[in-house]
């Protein structure tokens, strides 16, 4: 008698998520770096609608609270896109964003590191970075969280910025 098992190593089922995983990831994060805040933060919103799980847990080392829910994270999402997409559209200052993915060998977990360069208006420049694990469950992200946040150079101040940009030459005159 011959007995046969049609059953799936553990190995096999780990290899298939972690590809999953992986490809979700590559598709998330190119979108991101696809989007341009100076056309609005809309698109990023998208992104988060397409991408993650309505019942997604976000956390940060800056902060005791793991933040649970699309519709509690959302808000958060918002007060980090629209200083940005201000200072860039209204400004005028450069940002420029860009990816590192770290690898790992975890099945539905992705790390990457992130950095932000924002260049004013007469070329100083300020970076931001910082490292993200995902965690995924099928295309979803379920959850997220941010670590190593390090600053480089100043602040930028009112200097850098070009809040002039599209007046005349002649200036701004009050009605008489």
């Amino acid at each position: 008698m011959t007995h046969e098992n049609n059953l799936a190593t553990v190995s096999q089922f780990d290899g298939n998520a972690y590809k999953r995983s992986q490809a979700a990831e590559q598709t998330l994060n190119a979108a991101i770096l696809r989007a341009e805040i100076a056309r609005g933060y809309e698109e990023f919103l998208e992104i988060f609608d397409k991408f993650y799980a309505d019942d997604v847990e976000v956390s940060s080392e800056d902060s005791p609270e793991t933040i649970r829910g699309k519709e509690r994270v959302r808000p958060f999402l918002l007060n980090f896109l629209m200083p940005l997409h201000v200072i860039t559209e209204v400004a005028g200052l450069s940002m420029s964003v860009r990816l590192t993915e770290v690898p790992r060998d975890t099945t539905n977990e992705t790390h990457s590191e992130w950095r932000i360069d924002f260049t004013g208006v007469g070329g100083r420049r300020c970076t931001l970075k910082w490292y993200a694990i995902r965690g995924w469950a099928a295309s979803r992200v379920v959850y997220e969280h941010h670590y190593g946040h390090e600053k480089i150079g100043g602040p930028l101040t009112e200097d850098d910025l070009n809040f002039n940009w599209g007046r005349s030459e002649v200036g701004i005159q009050s009605p008489a």
